[in-house]
C-alpha cells in the first residue's frame, strides 16, 4: 500500500514543440513521489480557436497547467480562463525571461521557439508533430503508411503521450485504441512503412488511470463498466490477441515512463538489442 500511486492531471500548453515544458514538468513532478502526473502536451497552440479547444479540454479533466506562450493575448486568455475554472496555472519561462529583463535591461524580442535553431533536425520535428496531432485517437487512417510508429491499445494506456514523445524526437507516430468489437482500420493492415506497437497495462493500472480520468465528469452511463477490473482484462486478452495474431510486439507499461516506454519502441524501430 505504501506504494500506491496518485494520480493528477498535468495540462502543458506550448507554442513551439512543447520540449521546455515537458522537461520543466517532469522535473518538478518527480519531486513529489506519491503523485504521478497523466500528461496532456499541446503543442503548436498560436491561436485564440486553437487555445479554446484546449481549455475546453482541461475543464474536462482539471489539473495542474504549465504554458510557454509567446503571445500575451494568448497568456492573458489562459490566465484569465483558468482563473474561472480555479485551476491552478503559471507561464513557466515568464519569471525566468522577467529576471533576464532587469539584469540585461531591455526586453525581450518574444520570438516564438527561439530556442530552437531553424536546422534540418528542427523541421523534421515539427512535421513529426503536426502529423501526430493529426493522427491522435485514430483519426485520418487513410494515410497511415506516412507514419515511422503506429501505437494501438485499449484506453488509458498512455497511447498519446508516448506519441507526442515520439514525435519531439521526430518519428511521425499515429496512434489507433482498441475496443472489442470494433475492428481496426483496413489500413492499418495494408501499411508496410511503419512499426506497429500495442501498449497494454495491468487491469489495476489502467482502473486506477479510468477512475481518475472520470472523476468529476458526470457521465454515469456506462462508467462502472469502463473502470471495472474484469471488463479491463478482457479488453486487454483482445488487445494481445489481436497482436498475436498480426506479429505486432507488446509493450507494458504498467511500471515504465513515458521515456521508457518511448526507448522501448525505437529499440523495437532500429533493432536495438
Amino acid at each position: 500500500m505504501g506504494n500506491r500511486k496518485n494520480f493528477f492531471h498535468l495540462h502543458m500548453i506550448s507554442d513551439s514543440t512543447g520540449e521546455t515544458l515537458i522537461s520543466a514538468g517532469r522535473a518538478a513532478a518527480a519531486q513529489f513521489g506519491g503523485y504521478e502526473p497523466i500528461e496532456h502536451v499541446y503543442p503548436l497552440i498560436r491561436n485564440r480557436k486553437q487555445l479554446l479547444s484546449v481549455l475546453r479540454a482541461i475543464d474536462e479533466a482539471p489539473g495542474i497547467v504549465l504554458y510557454t506562450v509567446v503571445n500575451e493575448e494568448l497568456g492573458a486568455l489562459i490566465d484569465e480562463m483558468c482563473r474561472d475554472m480555479d485551476v491552478p496555472c503559471v507561464n513557466v519561462l515568464e519569471p525566468v525571461v522577467g529576471l533576464f529583463q532587469t539584469y540585461l535591461g531591455t526586453t525581450s524580442r518574444r520570438r516564438v521557439g527561439a530556442q530552437h535553431s531553424l536546422d534540418e533536425d528542427y523541421f523534421a520535428r515539427i512535421e513529426a508533430l503536426n502529423f501526430t496531432m493529426e493522427h491522435d485517437d485514430g483519426q485520418m487512417p487513410e494515410s497511415y503508411d506516412e507514419a515511422d510508429v503506429v501505437i494501438i491499445g485499449i484506453s488509458r494506456t498512455s497511447k498519446s503521450p508516448t506519441s507526442v514523445y515520439l514525435a519531439n524526437r521526430g518519428i511521425k507516430t499515429a496512434n489507433i485504441p482498441i475496443v472489442p468489437g470494433t475492428p481496426l482500420p483496413e489500413s492499418l493492415y495494408r501499411s508496410e512503412k511503419p512499426l506497429i506497437v500495442c501498449l497494454i497495462a495491468s487491469p489495476a493500472r489502467i482502473s486506477q488511470v479510468r477512475a481518475f480520468r472520470e472523476f468529476g465528469s458526470g457521465a454515469d452511463e456506462g462508467k462502472n463498466e469502463y473502470i471495472d477490473r474484469a471488463s479491463i482484462a478482457e479488453e486487454l486478452k483482445y488487445a494481445r490477441a489481436l497482436a498475436v495474431q498480426n506479429d505486432w510486439p507488446v509493450i507494458d507499461v504498467t511500471r515504465r515512463s513515458i521515456e521508457e516506454t518511448a526507448a522501448a519502441i525505437l529499440a523495437l524501430k532500429y533493432h536495438v538489442k
